[in-house]
């Protein structure tokens, strides 16, 4: 059965999401651990008629950091990337510099078979629609605020930001986004969040948390984190520096066939959660550029944007 679902998720990323001609060339970047994935992917794009090609890279010490010289110079050359990675190359320069040539940008950090064919059977045009709903409210406030029933309370601010939006139309040149798809985000103003943020989902590079772990956050810096799992994701982040803790993201998850799995391309997908990223932000619209960009999913938020309602115990609102 799932061997159907997954030809059903590849057929939607190939010509649905990507939009993929039979005179384009498309790249395919895996690493050993993914290379089953990557080879159905090139064969997939092959079968439309495209030129694809595969590069097999090792892995990367953290999510954000940069892919070989030699693979960020291919990905300038070609019309569309396509990522199934372990560590996310979202948030390299070598992304950057490919969206910004106008090449189209399918990042896919720890995706699996099984999760390709389960998250992607969402009802796209329902995610598109939630997307562009938070995504304008999201962009058009100056001051987030999270709140959720274990006790975070944070303010982030968002004045002269963007927000982007994670719905698989990766059709337009220069597009960029998530497979499986499913979230809205923005990079908050470097300095402003303040206050605590409770995670009681999960942290990406560790995994589903054991207990909730509060965080505390000061002038847009990750300053504090409680038990052993914050412990580790302070260490993960401190590694890179100051900029290592910096408040990178607010993103609000659209897809209603993400659950939680400890797997964070899925978990900051799922409906009416929501996450906040440590570390890079050059790549979504903010200054920070950091070899690390770590996640963390907060179960049944409420988010409201300038004093209005967009999430509500978990539940969508804008």
């Amino acid at each position: 059965m799932m061997g159907s679902a997954l030809d059903r998720a590849v057929a939607t990323l190939i010509r649905d999401c990507l939009d993929l001609g039979p005179s384009e060339e498309m790249l395919v970047i895996c690493n050993p651990g993914t290379e089953e994935l990557g080879a159905l992917l090139r064969i997939n794009a092959q079968g439309e008629g495209a030129e694809a090609t595969m590069t097999v890279i090792s892995e990367r010490e953290s999510h954000a950091a940069e892919p070989p010289r030699a693979v960020a110079a291919a990905m300038l050359a070609v019309d569309v990337v396509v990522a199934p990675t372990i560590q996310s190359i979202s948030h390299t320069e070598a992304r950057r510099a490919a969206t910004e040539a106008g090449v189209r940008v399918a990042s896919m950090p720890g995706a699996t078979a099984e999760m390709l064919a389960r998250v992607m059977d969402a009802d796209l045009t329902q995610l598109r629609r939630r997307g562009a709903s938070i995504g304008r409210a999201l962009g058009a406030g100056l001051e987030a605020r999270v709140t959720s029933p274990r006790g975070s309370d944070l303010r982030l601010g968002l004045e002269d930001r963007s927000a982007i939006v994670d719905a698989g139309a990766l059709n337009m040149r220069g597009a960029f986004g998530n497979i499986p798809c499913g979230e809205a985000f923005i990079a908050p103003l470097e300095g402003t969040a303040e206050g605590t943020l409770v995670v009681d989902g999960s942290i990406a590079g560790i995994g589903k948390v054991v207990a909730p772990v509060e965080l505390t956050v000061r002038n847009g810096h990750l300053t504090e984190a409680t038990g052993a799992e914050g412990a580790r994701l302070m260490e993960l982040l401190t590694a890179h520096g100051d900029d290592g803790t910096n408040v990178a993201e607010l993103g609000i998850g659209t897809n209603e066939a993400a659950t939680l799995t400890g797997n964070i391309l899925e978990d900051e997908k799922i409906l009416g959660s929501a996450h906040v990223a440590f570390g890079a932000s050059a790549a979504i619209g903010g200054t920070v550029q950091v070899p690390v960009h770590l996640d963390c999913v907060v179960m049944q938020p409420t988010v409201e944007v300038d004093g209005t309602l967009i999430v509500e115990t978990g539940e969508l609102v804008a």
